[in-house]
């Protein structure tokens, strides 16, 4: 039986967060992570995973916390909503001091070379998903006479 953990795992996981969102994926090497952290590789390893791994928990806390109104913005009532939510989102997403600049997304696409092929892919796939859903909700909003057919 292994040691009981003696750091919290969603403190750690924040943190890895945000050195993902400043240095992309290739870019934060395990040093960055464990140090931002304050834990092990062994612990790292133990309590996420891998790298891969780290970075989907991470990427995933991403999608449900500082980028959420993507999801809000789906959900809103009328096209303009939509767009309002998503304009404001993002505004406010990008501003904000307490957050790395620039989009998670694309800082952990950026600089991925053959290594990292898995998350570039994914986060290609994630991105068209997206834009799918979001195509889809303006087609609905044609649908119910918000948005006019051309």
């Amino acid at each position: 039986m292994g040691r009981p953990r003696t750091f919290d795992l969603d403190e750690a996981l924040e943190r890895a967060l945000h050195v993902f969102w400043r240095k992309g994926y290739e870019g934060a090497s395990l040093s960055d992570l464990t140090d931002a952290m304050g834990i092990n590789r062994p612990s790292l390893y133990s309590a996420f995973g891998n790298k891969e791994e780290l970075f989907r928990k991470a990427f995933a806390r991403y999608v449900d916390g500082p980028a959420s109104f993507n999801r809000e913005a789906l959900k809103q009532p009328t096209a303009r909503g939509v767009v309002e939510r998503l304009l404001f989102g993002n505004a406010e997403a990008l501003t904000n001091p307490c957050h790395p600049a620039g989009c998670l997304a694309v800082q952990g696409a950026l600089t991925c070379g053959d290594a990292a092929e898995s998350i570039r892919q994914e986060l290609a796939q994630r991105r068209t998903a997206f834009e799918a859903e979001l195509a889809q909700r303006f087609v609905r909003a044609k649908e119910e006479g918000d948005l006019p057919d051309d």
